[in-house]
């Protein structure tokens, strides 16, 4: 994907859980805040950092969690 950068989130739930290593790619970084908010709604992002091409796969893709969770709920 051209003219895409991978960003890493640390964010605390509405209900309060941390969930750290969220990976998000997007042309720019008010749109990889707005793909979490969408995600986890009424979250606090914590942190938020651009990833180097070195540090990409580390931790967790996003868009491929979520590829799992509908490949698994239409398993059943």
């Amino acid at each position: 994907m051209a003219g895409m950068t991978k960003f890493g989130f640390k964010i605390k739930t509405r209900g309060g859980m941390i969930v750290e290593n969220l990976m998000v790619q997007a042309p720019a970084r008010p749109e990889a805040e707005t793909r979490i908010r969408q995600i986890y709604q009424h979250c606090e992002i914590l942190e938020c950092s651009e990833l180097s091409q070195e540090t990409r796969d580390d931790g967790v893709d996003l868009e491929d969690v979520i590829s799992l969770i509908t490949k698994q709920g239409n398993l059943r």
